[in-house]
């Protein structure tokens, strides 16, 4: 039977999410802690919505694998959370919709990248999770250069190419807001991500909010479609996934369907 999980973890001490050998990964602590409570020697293998990369964290993350007839929801919640380190947590867990696919049945993908930009502002208790700036930064002209980013747009310029992957993305939101003194957050939705895109986007954007590009600099290498050495891809601290929307319970199989026919088999990565 096809379960949902949705699960948050603290990347800091992972090398990203997916399995790979030798390395300490969120796959592979997550489906070693199921073969565990499963009494499993080959735990079953989890497809998530969103793979991160080394050092991105999620409260949002959601996966979906086959589980026992007869799993009882509680029961797995409680044991999985007995058995998985400090650094994971899973939320919920439940028998998944006819059709789900937590990848492909994806509306969209919701990251948010914080900042801090004042050093009197500066918490070296969230330095996991901030990146730290050195210059003030401006709101309004980096919402200004976002803005012109936002649509369907061939992202190749903030993209680390793949063989065969299209980097053609529908970016629904990017905006940015001052949280408290010191601290601003950049929220990015999009249908999908490709490899690093993410953080090449904010990396674009900062440099405005500091003044030393003009806002309209990152709607020009967007329309260059080739990689800018002069885009920092900002560090994978500061980002997390927050939220992966799903259709209504009646709209999954069908978005799953519309998914694969646009994207084909790319990977979703922030």
């Amino acid at each position: 039977m096809r379960w949902r999980i949705d699960l948050r973890y603290d990347g800091t001490a992972f090398h990203g999410w997916a399995r790979q050998g030798g390395l300490r990964t969120v796959q592979g602590v997550l489906e070693q802690a199921l073969g565990t409570v499963l009494r499993q020697s080959e735990p079953p293998s989890v497809t998530c919505a969103g793979r991160t990369d080394t050092g991105v964290h999620a409260r949002g993350q959601v996966v979906h694998l086959w589980l026992p007839e007869g799993t009882v929801a509680r029961d797995l919640i409680h044991r999985l959370n007995g058995v998985l380190p400090d650094d994971v947590w899973i939320n919920a867990a439940a028998p998944a919709p006819d059709g789900f696919d937590a990848r492909f049945s994806a509306l969209f993908r919701r990251y948010v990248y914080r900042v801090c930009d004042d050093r009197a502002a500066w918490d070296p208790l969230t330095r996991n999770h901030v990146l730290r700036v050195l210059q003030p930064l401006d709101v309004d002209r980096m919402n200004e250069a976002s803005a012109h980013l936002l649509g369907e747009h061939d992202f190749a310029a903030f993209c680390r190419r793949r063989e065969g992957a299209s980097t053609v993305r529908a970016l629904l939101e990017f905006s940015w807001r001052r949280t408290a003194p010191g601290r601003v957050e950049a929220t990015v939705i999009a249908d999908a991500f490709c490899h690093s895109m993410v953080r090449a986007l904010v990396g674009s954007v900062l440099p405005v909010g500091d003044g030393r590009r003009e806002p309209s600099w990152p709607a020009e290498v967007l329309a260059a479609r080739v990689r800018d050495s002069a885009v920092f891809v900002v560090p994978a601290h500061g980002l997390t996934l927050e939220e992966v929307r799903y259709p209504a319970d009646e709209g999954m199989a069908a978005r799953a369907v519309e998914a694969r026919q646009v994207r084909g088999e790319v990977h979703q990565r922030g």
